[in-house]
């Protein structure tokens, strides 16, 4: 099996580097990852500037775009052969309910998926984790259920691990995104020249987060696994909006 991995932390990011590692025992690996942390890039692509490739010393691919970029220059035209997979992470920091849509780690997983390969995205829930063996453990099962039991060609699997040692994992769980509050406001300060610059606040606090939940469910320590889709049509709204644009 050939395995893409890609990441938002950039190419030196330990938890890359362990992912590889780990999943060099189930099949042949290539790294494409940005030159440097990319979090928040979501899905966007480079299209007004060239991208640029770089093989570092241990074999790692760096590319100078997002997460999103090195995906798609890596199926589409850098890579020999096309992987069978492709695996986003591990994250430093989690992916949970809203920050889906921020994530550049769920976005890299996301475009494998829109290129036609199954995708997995794989996050810890600390942003300076001791354990990410714990998730590459959690990678390798992962994929070696979806070689037995191969899933809907649709589905991308959004993992989130509680940053615990391996056996003190209470088990996986399938979850639905959580909600959070709106963000906090932004931070207005001041650069060394006087002129006004913003920060963007912190995340908003957990909102929706009960039991079923990703938030909930790593919280309790639990993997959380929640399939994500590709098509964000909201198909339960059609008639309404159908009868809407009627009246």
């Amino acid at each position: 099996m050939k395995i893409l991995l890609s990441n938002d932390d950039g190419y030196q990011a330990p938890g890359l580097r362990i992912l590889a590692g780990q999943l060099s025992a189930v099949g042949d690996i290539v790294v494409v990852a940005p030159d440097q942390d990319r979090s928040g890039a979501s899905n966007s692509l480079t299209l007004v500037n060239p991208l640029r490739a770089r093989t570092m010393e241990n074999g790692f691919i760096r590319v100078d775009g997002t997460p999103t970029d090195c995906v798609h220059l890596a199926i589409t035209g850098l890579l020999e052969e096309e992987p069978d997979l492709v695996v986003s992470g591990i994250n430093a920091g989690p992916n949970m309910g809203d920050d889906v849509l921020y994530s550049g780690t769920v976005a890299a997983a996301t475009e494998g998926r829109f290129l036609g390969f199954p995708a997995i995205a794989i996050s810890m829930n600390s942003h300076e984790p001791q354990h990410f063996d714990t998730a590459a453990r959690v990678a390798e099962e992962l994929i070696g259920r979806m070689v037995r039991f191969p899933l809907s060609e649709n589905v991308i699997l959004n993992v989130n691990v509680p940053d615990i040692p391996y056996d003190r994992l209470l088990g996986v769980r399938s979850t639905r995104l959580g909600h959070r509050h709106k963000a906090e406001p932004v931070v207005k300060t001041s650069d060394p020249r006087g002129n006004t610059i913003y920060w963007v606040g912190p995340a908003g606090a957990e909102q929706d987060a009960g039991p079923g939940t990703d938030f909930y469910t790593v919280r309790q320590g639990y993997v959380s696994v929640t399939p994500l889709q590709i098509d964000l049509t909201r198909h339960s709204a059609l008639q309404t909006v159908s009868e809407w644009l009627e009246r």
